[in-house]
């Protein structure tokens, strides 16, 4: 796949991720909480399965191009108490949970799951199963800090079901690891993967990242060559995403001048896609590449892939029940997020009270774009007459102002029109965020500063 510069250079705009719709920045504490519990009401009387997150927050040290919400301690005493929160809590919602209901996804992130010590991992494996049904195809993953675990800690995720797992790694180079504040030796990289595979593990990802400090195309490219030779199933391969006025460990970046330029990065992204699509994995979209073979890719080419906040998913037809500080759930026709802060979230699983801060109902009109940006981001195609079926609206009558405004990416070789559709070419996969975006009902009404740029 070849990348053009210029076009990227035009699109390259802030934008949403599109995680969800509307996404997260739509969520409010003033939602109607009666609604949302009579919404969790009604969500429960049918037999949707479920997907389940745990976000464990704790990490021994900051890495400072990190945006995700952490708690950084290096008092391991403190992981004990919050599972035990966590169990509350998971008590608190079951009342409002359908027992019979199957769960097909579980999913552990943070901060860093493996801070977690091996008997405290098997605890929670213990704990959450005792509570829910599991099917028997369970989709189990956690995200793996190789700087954080021993070999025990791999078995302990295996016996507690977990069959796949996601590291991050972002960059092999020692100077740009020095300055991300992340030191983790190729060794310690390439002996984490051996254990996942000893134990069993189906399915491992790689995590990088592009456009951090120091990093030159000749870098980079060692680095995907480096882990290349560890045979990832996938990467996901993100843009560095600064935004200093969120994240203030970011301002280091600044104060250094040491980031790469934007014509860099540009280089470094353009070098990702063309190396990793020579080496046999597909381009699913965005940040994320898959062998041929993977789940991932099959279910793009069957048309059943799926996005949420994990990102791309092969299971559809789920509802995402989240615990922990921050985390966010999703039904059908909701969201809800719990409060970010450990110390508030504490005091509400104490108190007896679900530790809802904020949350989102839709409405119809959301339910209709929500369906087709995802299935537009997902399948990279939408065939009018079937999203007519789809959505029980006619489609091109529906979206024809939307349709009207995509002739400039049509002219750019973003997107190309057939008889009765339209489908993403290979550069506008690069550029799905931005194609998605000519769907969104409330870009008009965003401000740039709330969103990283589409690359």
């Amino acid at each position: 796949m070849k990348v053009d510069l210029d076009l990227i250079r035009k699109y390259n705009v802030p934008g949403p991720r599109y995680t969800s719709y509307p996404p997260a920045t739509h969520f409010t504490d003033e939602v109607d909480r009666d609604g949302l519990m009579a919404n969790l009401k009604e969500n429960n009387e049918g037999c949707r399965d479920l997907s389940l997150y745990f976000h464990l927050p704790f990490c021994e040290t900051l890495c400072w191009f990190c945006g995700c919400t952490t708690v950084i301690t290096q008092d391991h005493s403190r992981s004990t108490p919050y599972l035990d929160l966590i169990e509350r809590e998971m008590d608190l919602m079951r009342e409002h949970l359908n027992p019979q209901r199957k769960v097909v996804q579980w999913h552990l992130g943070g901060g860093t799951p493996t801070f977690l010590q091996p008997d405290e991992l098997r605890r929670l494996g213990g704990m959450v199963r005792k509570r829910f049904n599991f099917s028997e195809d369970l989709e189990a993953g956690v995200e793996i800090d190789p700087r954080r675990i021993s070999r025990d800690t791999i078995v302990a995720l295996q016996e507690s079901g977990f069959n796949r797992a996601s590291m991050g790694v972002q960059d092999h180079h020692p100077e740009v690891q020095k300055a991300i504040h992340r030191i983790q030796p190729y060794a310690m990289t390439a002996q984490a993967i051996d254990w996942l595979r000893e134990c069993g593990f189906e399915s491992l990802n790689v995590d990088l990242i592009y456009g951090l400090p120091h990093q030159t195309v000749q870098s980079f490219e060692q680095t995907l060559e480096d882990t290349l030779k560890l045979q990832p199933d996938r990467f996901a391969v993100f843009s560095y995403a600064h935004v200093p006025w969120i994240k203030p460990a970011q301002k280091i970046f600044q104060e250094r001048a040491n980031l790469p330029s934007p014509e860099t990065k540009l280089e470094l992204l353009k070098l990702t896609i063309e190396k990793l699509t020579a080496e046999g994995y597909r381009y699913i979209g965005m940040d994320h590449f898959a062998r041929e073979d993977d789940e991932l890719s099959i279910a793009q080419k069957q048309k059943t892939l799926q996005r949420n906040f994990q990102g791309y998913s092969t299971r559809g037809g789920v509802d995402i029940y989240s615990f922990g500080m921050s985390s966010i759930s999703q039904s059908e026709k909701a969201y809800w997020q719990n409060l970010k802060e450990l110390p508030a979230y504490t005091q509400s699983v104490e108190e007896g009270q679900l530790p809802i801060h904020r949350g989102y109902l839709m409405s119809e009109e959301d339910l209709l774009r929500r369906q087709t940006i995802m299935r537009l981001m997902c399948d990279l195609e939408l065939d009018f007459d079937h999203m007519s079926q789809l959505l029980g609206v006619p489609f091109e009558a529906h979206y024809q102002r939307e349709l009207a405004s995509l002739e400039d990416l049509r002219e750019d070789g973003l997107i190309a029109f057939s008889q009765g559709g339209l489908k993403v070419t290979d550069l506008g996969r690069l550029l799905i965020r931005n194609i998605a975006m000519r769907f969104d009902g409330y870009q008009a009404q965003r401000t740039e500063g709330r969103f990283s740029k589409t690359i």
